[in-house]
């Protein structure tokens, strides 16, 4: 049984930074695909930032140069350091989990339905 938690978010000033962790147990494959996704009430899940297991990264074009997305394999955990952050970045962010596959578009092009294990999110809330 798979199982990612997320944690980190919080409340923050704008211009302030976080930093998301998502702690992965359970199954895990060599060859994986882990995005952080973030959604607002009534708005369907986009994706922020991914990372595959051969260590290639992507990200959306809202937050390239601001968000970086890294892991630790030690700790099978995955993280999303957020810098530079504005109001528009208030969203609940789920981490999400495919194994067995790479993902060769942006973050931006995967849908819920592409990835079968989620968290259960966690709020960042950026204030003006």
């Amino acid at each position: 049984q798979v199982r990612l938690v997320e944690s980190g978010g919080e409340s923050v000033q704008a211009g302030g930074s976080l930093r998301l962790s998502c702690a992965v147990s359970g199954y895990i494959n060599s060859r994986y695909c882990m995005v952080w996704f973030r959604q607002a009430p009534e708005k369907e899940r986009e994706g922020a930032a991914l990372i595959n297991s051969d260590g290639n990264t992507r990200y959306a074009d809202s937050v390239k140069g601001r968000f970086t997305i890294s892991e630790d394999d030690a700790k099978n955990t995955l993280y999303l350091q957020m810098n530079s952050l504005k109001p528009e970045d208030t969203d609940r962010y789920y981490c999400a989990a495919e194994f067995g596959v790479k993902c060769g578009n942006g973050p931006d092009q995967y849908k819920e339905a592409d990835f079968a294990y989620w968290g259960q999110g966690t709020q960042v809330t950026v204030s003006s």
